[in-house]
């Protein structure tokens, strides 16, 4: 078991590495004309068109092959039939084909549900992952295959009693960093209209369609001695700007959106950090520790960056020509694969010449058969990812490192990209790692510290009532509430769509609170606001018409549960709520159908199978009755093993 033990007294979050490697800007990016609003992007099939060479070659890289429609062609198993067992539930997961048609089965007692998989995320290189998308909808599959060991497991985070089953909904911070820019449809978490296939050009170089009308038009610029404005050349920014693309998917953690920003907004030659703030927890005693997709956070640790910094010419045309970046090693736009050692070893040998390095030390000569990656960059597992092994980053000596079996103290949250985040970010950056990474109280206190001068502050009242609402302090946020002047003045400052739905989720926070206080009423006004802004999102439609139901307003929940069902036919929670509805109204029939299939989409859910037992007591069927009553107290059962499994752990 990891155990952490923290330092409560460093709340305080560091831009430290930040600081020391900061060579900001002096090349004029604001000029760029794919930055403007009007700037639209225009798919890989058009930069085919004109740059047919690389298109060939960079379709068969990691980015290229990051992402398409599952069948026999893109996946990497060749196989016809894998399966998974979760041992905490007893569920047992088969992928299998029906012609080129992928599907995955989970078959727990009796019920198997089957659904297909729509596609397949992640190149091969490290892992397949799967996706459904039933009208839109994206969820991860309860299968990865890791194609390092060639072994299928249950996805990352799945394990340890946290089994999502076919439930783990795909933001567009997921989408965003595996693919092209989806279309994602306002108001929703997980709905898109159009899909792309793959990480295309214009998530390195910004969006193309200025570049293809003034090339069209007019005669071409001459890159070679000068700067085409109306699109990103990478390696004509400066060295931060450069490593800003990079890092929009390559330094993965906590990361924090600025204020009325989304995914969609950074673009190449911005700064990341106007848009996006990544956090890590740092800890003492782990610093061979690192995360997949830390990359970036670890190259900037190693002495031959920081070195190297001192190369970099902000008056020149490539400003980074000398110096270390990303792109120094990866061509993004030829596979790795294709790569040979030479290449790498002809980057570190630039520096580090043949007779600065056949020393005593190493008591060997380098020659061309040598691989300084192998030594200097040895590949070991990610604390996130399972059966997965890459590069650590961190350029350096070989060392002997013993591994403490504890991560021993949490020094707090850094950020990784921007020297001195704003409060807000600072504290969503603590309200996010309690939710998503870390439930430990001291996220909850280190946030608690930034707000509490900040507690008569209307801006800060969505941050106020999520923390309330992570501590699961209902009244003390409806006392917020009260205090910023009731929920009709809170309307007045949160009131907005966005992708990330922040003040739809503001008001379904109110609306628990009132449900915990007995206050149904304004329960369902705050749930009102939470679906006006959100309607695309199910859980909150769902409790909205509870909320209806137990008001005696029956038809009005119907009709939104059919809407339900209508929309996205595998919530199990609106079948589930019909068969209560059929069942308290002695239909006894349609109940059955309603509570069989919130079974069939969830044989887990232990009020789906109570009111199975009741069902059947009603209809005098015992022995039916019994069987729902053995699988309830199963999957009681179960829930406590799963919870221990996740205090172990």
């Amino acid at each position: 078991m990891n155990r952490y033990h923290y330092y409560s007294v460093l709340l305080l979050i560091s831009g430290f590495w930040h600081a020391c490697v900061s060579t900001d800007a002096t090349v004029n990016e604001h000029q760029y004309l794919n930055h403007a609003d009007t700037a639209k992007y225009v798919g890989i099939t058009t930069c085919k068109t004109c740059h047919a060479k690389i298109f060939e070659t960079y379709i068969k890289t990691g980015m290229g092959q990051s992402f398409g429609r599952a069948q026999v062609q893109k996946t990497a198993f060749k196989g016809n039939v894998a399966k998974v067992s979760d041992s905490i539930f007893g569920a047992l997961y088969t992928m299998h084909w029906d012609n080129n048609r992928m599907l995955i089965t989970e078959s727990y007692e009796a019920n198997k549900l089957t659904l297909p998989v729509n596609y397949i995320i992640g190149s091969g290189q490290h892992t397949n992952s799967h996706i459904s998308a039933l009208q839109g909808y994206c969820y991860q599959m309860p299968m990865t295959y890791y194609t390092q060991q060639k072994v299928w497991d249950l996805p990352p985070g799945f394990e340890s009693g946290e089994n999502s089953r076919f439930g783990r909904k795909l933001s567009l911070e997921c989408i965003s960093c595996h693919n092209a820019f989806p279309t994602m449809v306002l108001g929703s978490e997980n709905k898109y209209s159009a899909m792309p296939e793959g990480i295309d050009c214009e998530r390195c170089h910004g969006p193309g369609s200025i570049h293809v009308a003034l090339r069209q038009s007019k005669s071409p610029v001459d890159t070679a001695h000068e700067i085409d404005y109306s699109i990103v050349n990478p390696a004509k920014l400066s060295v931060d700007r450069q490593f800003d693309i990079c890092q929009r998917c390559h330094l993965q953690g906590n990361m924090v959106l600025a204020e009325g920003a989304s995914f969609y907004d950074f673009k190449p030659g911005m700064r990341l950090s106007d848009f996006i703030t990544v956090f890590l927890p740092r800890f003492s005693n782990a610093d061979q520790s690192f995360i997949m997709a830390s990359h970036a956070d670890r190259l900037k640790q190693s002495a031959c960056f920081i070195n190297s910094i001192t190369k970099v010419n902000p008056k020149a045309l490539k400003p980074y020509k000398n110096a270390l970046t990303c792109v120094s090693c990866h061509n993004p736009h030829v596979s790795v694969k294709a790569t040979g050692t030479a290449s790498f070893n002809n980057v570190c040998m630039s520096c580090h010449h043949s007779s600065t390095i056949n020393t005593i030390h190493t008591q060997r000569n380098i020659n061309a058969q040598s691989n300084c990656v192998q030594c200097h960059m040895p590949k070991s597992g990610s604390s996130d990812i399972p059966h997965v092994s890459i590069h650590d980053h961190k350029i350096q000596i070989p060392i002997s490192y013993a591994h403490s079996k504890e991560k021993s103290n949490f020094m707090g949250l850094q950020a990784i990209n921007s020297n001195a985040p704003p409060i807000k970010t600072r504290i969503e950056a603590y309200l996010n790692q309690f939710e998503r990474f870390q439930s430990s109280v001291y996220m909850l206190d280190s946030a608690y510290n930034l707000l509490k001068r900040h507690y008569r502050n209307t801006s800060f009242g969505r941050l106020w009532i999520r923390y309330y609402y992570l501590k699961s302090d209902y009244l003390a946020l409806l006392e917020y509430v009260n205090i910023c002047g009731g929920t009709q003045s809170l309307l007045k400052y949160f009131n907005s769509k966005d992708f990330e739905n922040r003040d739809a989720w503001m008001w379904y926070h109110i609306a628990e609170a009132y449900t915990q206080q007995k206050k149904p009423m304004d329960a369902l006004k705050a749930m009102e606001t939470a679906v006006l802004l959100a309607p695309y999102n199910h859980e909150f439609l769902n409790k909205k018409a509870v909320l209806l139901y137990n008001a005696n307003r029956l038809n009005e929940a119907v009709i939104i549960w059919s809407a339900i069902l209508k929309e996205e036919p595998g919530f199990a929670r609106a079948w589930l709520n019909m068969g209560y509805y059929f069942l308290d109204h002695n239909q006894l029939d349609s109940a059955r159908t309603y509570l069989k299939k919130s079974y069939h989409y969830n044989p887990f859910h232990v009020t789906t199978l109570s009111n199975l037992e009741r069902l059947y007591n009603m209809l005098n069927k015992n022995d039916s009755a019994r069987y729902y009553k053995a699988l309830k107290y199963k999957v009681i059962e179960l829930t406590k093993r799963q919870a221990q499994a996740k205090t172990s752990t």
